[in-house]
């Protein structure tokens, strides 16, 4: 007995149909605001730490932003109240990562 099989027995009134499900293949835009993105440098318990802040569309954006950064520059980091804490100084490569995706960014200490 096959799945088939099995799934017609316990499914009996189902009409399977033979047309693939149509997904939507749109990539998602991230909103691109007026005003600078800051990142800028901090030292947490002698650890460099390159934050991002600013941001002013959905979170989840900010989010999918967030990811894409930290697999580009291969590094840990995390999202806490709106910021993006990447572990070590990345400002130079994040700055360039930003503007090519049409983002303004503000360079703040160090």
């Amino acid at each position: 007995m096959n799945l088939e099989d099995q799934l017609k027995n316990l499914f009996p009134d189902h009409v399977p149909s033979n047309e693939p499900e149509k997904i939507n293949d749109t990539p998602h835009e991230l909103y691109v605001q007026k005003e600078p993105m800051i990142c800028k440098y901090e030292k947490r318990k002698g650890k460099p730490t390159t934050i991002i802040e600013g941001y002013q569309g959905e979170e989840e954006d900010f989010k999918i932003l967030a990811k894409e950064l930290k697999t580009k520059l291969s590094v840990g980091g995390s999202f806490k109240d709106g910021a993006l804490i990447l572990q070590g100084d990345y400002r130079d490569k994040i700055m360039v990562i930003l503007k090519e995706k049409g983002f303004k960014v503000k360079r703040v200490g160090g």
